[in-house]
C-alpha cells in the first residue's frame, strides 16, 4: 500500500512537471526564472540565478514539448502502477518489479559516475522495493500453490 501511495504521489508530481512545461510554451523562460527568483527573494545577480538563466536559455519550445510528453507518459505509468498496487493486482506488482529492475543499471551508472548520498539513497530505496516485491510475489506464489 505504501508503494502504491508513493507511485500515486510520483504520478501527481510528474503530471505537474508536464503541465508546467506546457505552461512555459511560447514564454520567455529567462523572464519566468527571473520573476520566480524575485518572488522567492533571491538576488537576481546571484550565481544560482545566473546558472538557472544559463540553463533556461538551452530550453526551446521543442524541448518543452518533449519534456511534457515524457513526464505525462511517466505520470500515466506511475498512476497505473499506483492504482494497481492499491487494488492489490498481481500485474501491478510485476509491472513495478520490471520497472524497478529496468532503472537499476542507470542508477548504478549514475552512482559510479558521480557518487553522492542522494544517488546512493535512491539505489538503496529501489533495492528495498525490489526485495520486498520479490518476497511478496514468492509468498503469493507459495500460498496460491498450496
Amino acid at each position: 500500500m505504501l508503494i502504491g501511495l508513493f507511485k500515486l504521489a510520483k504520478a501527481i508530481f510528474f503530471f505537474c512537471i508536464g503541465a508546467g512545461a506546457i505552461h512555459l510554451l511560447h514564454k520567455d523562460i529567462g523572464d519566468e526564472v527571473t520573476r520566480l527568483a524575485l518572488k522567492l527573494r533571491f538576488d537576481p545577480e546571484s550565481r544560482l540565478v545566473a546558472l538557472l538563466l544559463h540553463k533556461a536559455d538551452l530550453i526551446d519550445a521543442h524541448r518543452l514539448r518533449q519534456i511534457s510528453v515524457g513526464t505525462f507518459g511517466y505520470s500515466a505509468l506511475a498512476l497505473t502502477e499506483g492504482v494497481g498496487l492499491l487494488l492489490e493486482k498481481v500485474w501491478a506488482e510485476y509491472l513495478t518489479l520490471i520497472l524497478t529492475v529496468s532503472f537499476l543499471p542507470w542508477e548504478l551508472y549514475e552512482l559510479v559516475r558521480k557518487p553522492d548520498g542522494f544517488r546512493l539513497s535512491l539505489l538503496v530505496i529501489n533495492l528495498a522495493v525490489l526485495a520486498y516485491l520479490v518476497w511478496l510475489l514468492r509468498r503469493k506464489k507459495l500460498l496460491g500453490g498450496s
